[in-house]
């Protein structure tokens, strides 16, 4: 019996799900953000054998300029997961080469940005915490949520969706066309928050 009410993926979604090897029905394309982090966690990991199909993939998205806030957001769950410094993840500095040049512009403005916010963040003066909490996390659905959406800094703080936020809030600098306000603002609604 098909539910009425879950949508297929269509287009890009299906493409990049295709190559993550995400389930047919395992997650509704038609949510960019739910997409993104389930191609991300699935290109990051070091034995997906795709992770360069997928690249390639979002390489040929960037040529029209309405997929620049999906890539984004996708490019930022692949930092993200990578900064954990997990031996399940590719590093950094292993799939920035696998970029292409739109891709790699995409990639060091996410990485910029980021590093931004964490000045910004050291010059409150309020000391961030570990990320060991997040990192311990069993299960599954909640580990993807909270691993794409904080980074691990190299001394092992967290930093999370809640100080883009802020940094957004008290700075006003999101990343060009991507504001991490709407993010929140769609992850709180999706969820019920």
């Amino acid at each position: 019996m098909r539910l009425p009410w879950r949508r297929r993926p269509v287009g890009r979604s299906q493409r990049l799900l295709d190559l993550a090897g995400v389930k047919p029905g395992a997650v509704d394309g038609t949510d960019d953000l739910e997409v993104c982090r389930q191609v991300a966690f699935r290109a990051a990991r070091r034995d997906h054998g795709a992770t360069a199909e997928i690249l390639a993939a979002v390489e040929d998205l960037l040529a029209d300029e309405a997929e620049y806030k999906f890539v984004v957001a996708f490019l930022e769950d692949l930092q993200n997961l990578a900064s954990h410094g997990l031996d399940t993840f590719r590093p950094l500095d292993g799939m920035r080469p696998m970029l292409g040049p739109r891709s790699a512009v995409c990639w060091d403005t996410v990485t910029d940005f980021w590093s931004a916010v964490a000045d910004w963040r050291a010059g409150t003066g309020v000391p961030l915490e570990s990320s060991d909490r997040i990192l311990g996390v069993e299960n599954e659905q909640l580990r993807m949520l909270l691993w794409t959406t904080n980074r691990t800094l190299a001394g092992g703080e967290k930093l999370g969706l809640a100080d883009v936020v802020r940094y957004e809030k008290a700075v006003g600098s999101p990343i060009p066309g991507y504001s991490h306000i709407e993010v929140a603002l769609r992850i709180a609604a999706r969820d019920g928050a």
